[in-house]
């Protein structure tokens, strides 16, 4: 007789987004970390009116939180960009909803970065110091899908990107809106999600009671060499280093599920 196979129970992985993309733009990373990890995420992050972006942040780590709370069990926190950031501060606050972070790509936001985005803020510089100024007056309407992916296939940003990520972008980043498409994460939002960007200290690194990673694209200028030393005064914190720019999860999804499988297991070991 044949022993019955024994059933996989997927460990609950909670992803979080990078500002203006929604999470289901990131499904092709998402399928594989199947079957062994499930991932959960909101949609679009600072979206939700109980949750007003505001600054620092603060009510989208809020948010954050408030999902992470319904959740059966302590989940493996993923977040890219923006989501690294939310996911870092969020296990600052409450340790027990998570068993490890990885920041894809994401800064640590160090004392010297907080200073001079304080001041940017201060002087109404914000906008040159972040993507927000990029951002404005940016294209929101298409006439159908291949127009949009022929004209976000022409920006520097997706130039890289993995021909199905850039697939799923269109899919999912635009709705129906008058006789074309417009973009379902709401610019108004983006904008100030990029201006309302932490100067506050959430903490010293030193207190995160979890394992912590930090992976940054060798081609990307936004993890920088301070962030690492930040990285490195966590207890269990390590960084690593992948092919690719600040959009490398979805330049590289294949690689950055390894990447984040191989993380999971060690710390699983380790446990």
């Amino acid at each position: 007789m044949s022993r019955p196979q024994t059933m996989i129970m997927p460990q609950p992985v909670f992803f979080a987004h990078a500002n203006g993309f929604p999470s289901a733009t990131y499904g092709k990373l998402f399928d594989a970390l199947a079957p062994h990890y499930q991932v959960r995420h909101l949609d679009r992050h600072g979206h939700d009116p109980r949750f007003p972006v505001g600054d620092n942040w603060e009510a989208l780590v809020e948010e954050l939180i408030h999902h992470l709370e319904r959740l059966d069990a302590p989940v493996w926190g993923v977040g890219h960009s923006l989501g690294g950031v939310l996911h870092y501060r969020a296990a600052l606050r409450r340790p027990e909803l998570y068993r490890g972070v990885v920041m894809l790509d994401s800064p640590m936001l160090p004392l010297a970065a907080r200073l001079a985005i304080r001041t940017a803020k201060r002087f109404g510089l914000i906008d040159r110091l972040t993507p927000a100024g990029r951002t404005l007056g940016r294209r929101e309407t298409f006439n159908d899908p291949a127009e949009a992916r022929e004209y976000f296939a022409g920006k520097t940003l997706f130039r890289h990107f993995d021909p199905d990520c850039l697939d799923a972008y269109v899919h999912h980043a635009l709705q129906p809106s008058g006789d074309g498409l417009r973009l379902r994460f709401d610019p108004a939002t983006e904008i100030s999600i990029y201006r309302t960007v932490p100067h506050n200290n959430p903490g010293r690194p030193q207190q995160l009671r979890v394992p912590l990673a930090v992976v940054r694209g060798d081609r990307s200028r936004v993890v920088r060499n301070q962030d690492v030393r930040l990285v490195n005064r966590v207890p269990r914190g390590e960084c690593l280093t992948l092919p690719g720019g600040h959009m490398f999860p979805l330049e590289r999804p294949q690689d950055t599920a390894e990447t984040l499988k191989r993380l999971f297991a060690r710390w699983q070991g380790q446990a």
